[in-house]
């Protein structure tokens, strides 16, 4: 599905390369401007994706052994906060990416 995004954008911006200087939107954007924003977009976007897909498996797991095993909750759930700290800076990281990208 990211591949078919992928394609469909890079097929919009080829067909309008010729024109990307001297096109203007109503609102004064350029297409630039305008991919810019979509590119920013999809990189919190894919993190935030990617963030809660990373938590909820370490959540399952974490879960999961305390239910096989309830005497290794403290052997387990240090690793586990520190996991969930490191995988939400990458949530923190796409934004970070993002107003980069944007250039604020």
């Amino acid at each position: 599905m990211v591949s078919a995004a992928a394609a469909a954008l890079s097929v919009n911006v080829l067909a309008f390369a010729n024109d990307a200087a001297t096109t203007v939107a109503t609102d004064g954007m350029s297409i630039g401007t305008g991919l810019k924003l979509v590119g920013a977009g999809l990189a919190i976007g894919l993190a935030v994706v990617g963030a809660g897909q990373g938590q909820g498996q370490a959540a399952k797991g974490a879960l999961e052994s305390i239910g096989r095993n309830p005497q290794a909750y403290n052997k387990i759930f240090t690793p586990f906060l520190l996991a969930m700290a490191l995988i939400e800076f990458q949530a923190i990281l796409g934004l970070i990416i993002a107003f980069i990208i944007i250039g604020k």
